[in-house]
């Protein structure tokens, strides 16, 4: 029989408690704010956690059944990310996709009640197409970053227009999201149609932003997907900084030189944003 771990040394509630923490930190999860969820491997949550046993099962209100008995660790509903490190059983939840696809079973967490994140939906969806796209993927990453918010008030909302701002600010933006960044029209938050909306946009893309509201980012691994809204975060503000003085913006990053970035680091932007190569 193997033995069972204890999972409060798992590398996977450690990486979500930093995680948590440092978007608190960043001042991105005010009070109950952001979600993250983690897809783990069978394997690894088997050394800490008997994943036959079924502590509760609910119905998703939809159906995944791409994801059946898929497992994920989630942030819960109504959960401080501050409050993760200091008691991960209660802030957090394993959970396992029913092998119907239309229920969750908690498998561990959440130990004074609740439920997982009110975007599970939104989480969900953007999983299964980012795994059609990448077989690694595992991490979606939702938070109220403060630049990209601010930015969506006064920036061309406009996809191609909002990409090329942010990867006119920063060198390694076009290095770290050559895709772009994708953007919904203002929804409700919480909504299967938000979840839908997010996930039909993560076919091309690893962000989306919701005006107003914040950023879901997609990422292979916890740091693949902080870092990569860092970037766009720090590109923002870099941005807001620049249209607020008195001169407003002299010079930017020239597409001339963003070709020659995609060659020097081997990303292909995506089509139709920079002006065609001299």
């Amino acid at each position: 029989m193997t033995k069972i771990h204890n999972i409060y040394e798992a590398p996977f509630i450690k990486e979500m408690c930093e995680a948590t923490r440092n978007l608190w930190n960043n001042g991105w999860a005010e009070r109950n704010g952001g979600n993250i969820s983690y897809r783990l491997d069978e394997a690894e949550v088997g050394f800490y956690l008997d994943t036959d046993r079924v502590l509760s099962e609910v119905n998703l209100g939809f159906e995944i059944p791409e994801l059946a008995n898929m497992i994920f660790l989630v942030s819960g509903s109504g959960k401080y990310f501050k409050n993760v490190w200091q008691n991960p059983a209660d802030n957090l939840v394993i959970l396992k996709v029913s092998e119907d696809g239309q229920k969750y079973q908690v498998l561990w967490g959440l130990e004074t009640g609740g439920v997982p994140t009110s975007e599970l939906a939104s989480h969900l969806k953007c999983h299964s197409v980012r795994l059609k796209q990448d077989p690694d993927h595992r991490v979606i990453l939702h938070t109220h970053s403060i630049a990209i918010s601010a930015m969506t008030f006064v920036h061309d909302l406009e996809e191609d227009k909002f990409t090329k701002t942010l990867w006119e600010m920063i060198t390694e933006c076009l290095i770290v999201f050559p895709d772009g960044v994708a953007i919904l029209p203002w929804m409700v938050a919480g909504t299967v149609e938000l979840g839908e909306a997010s996930a039909e946009k993560m076919h091309d893309c690893r962000i989306v932003v919701w005006p107003h509201h914040g950023i879901m980012g997609a990422g292979q691994s916890m740091d693949d997907a902080f870092g990569l809204v860092e970037t766009a975060e720090k590109a923002a503000d870099i941005y807001l900084r620049a249209v607020s003085t008195s001169t407003g913006i002299i010079q930017k990053i020239t597409d001339q030189q963003l070709w020659d970035l995609a060659d020097r680091f081997g990303v292909t932007p995506k089509a139709g944003i920079l002006a065609p190569r001299k």
